[in-house]
């Protein structure tokens, strides 16, 4: 299966934005709540979802569209489904991964 996987590297952080392949450049909304798969941010190269574990092993925040990229990454334990977004059908996941010496 493929998905559109970016890596943003800003200062030290590495952000990845993942997506689905079918959902890139589609706008989902549902009462107050709004979701824009926006080609810039998530479209970098079409990767097998396979490699989203990798991206993911290395990303400091990561922000997850759709339901296959999200589901892999529950089933690989980066995510909690209790922590996931839906809006009109599509799941949505945010990871932040805070720095040991902040707690």
């Amino acid at each position: 299966m493929e998905i559109y996987l970016k890596i943003h590297k800003i200062e030290n952080e590495v952000i990845v934005a993942a997506c689905d392949k079918e959902i890139l450049e589609k706008e989902f909304s549902q009462g107050e709540l709004q979701l824009n798969v926006n080609k810039g941010f998530y479209h970098g190269e079409l990767k097998d979802i396979a490699e989203l574990s990798n991206a993911l092993n290395d990303a400091t925040i990561a922000n997850l569209t759709g339901n296959n990229v999200v589901n892999f990454a529950i089933d690989r334990g980066f995510i909690n489904e209790e922590n996931v977004l839906e809006i009109a059908g599509i799941k949505h996941a945010q990871i932040v991964v805070c720095p040991k010496s902040t707690f």
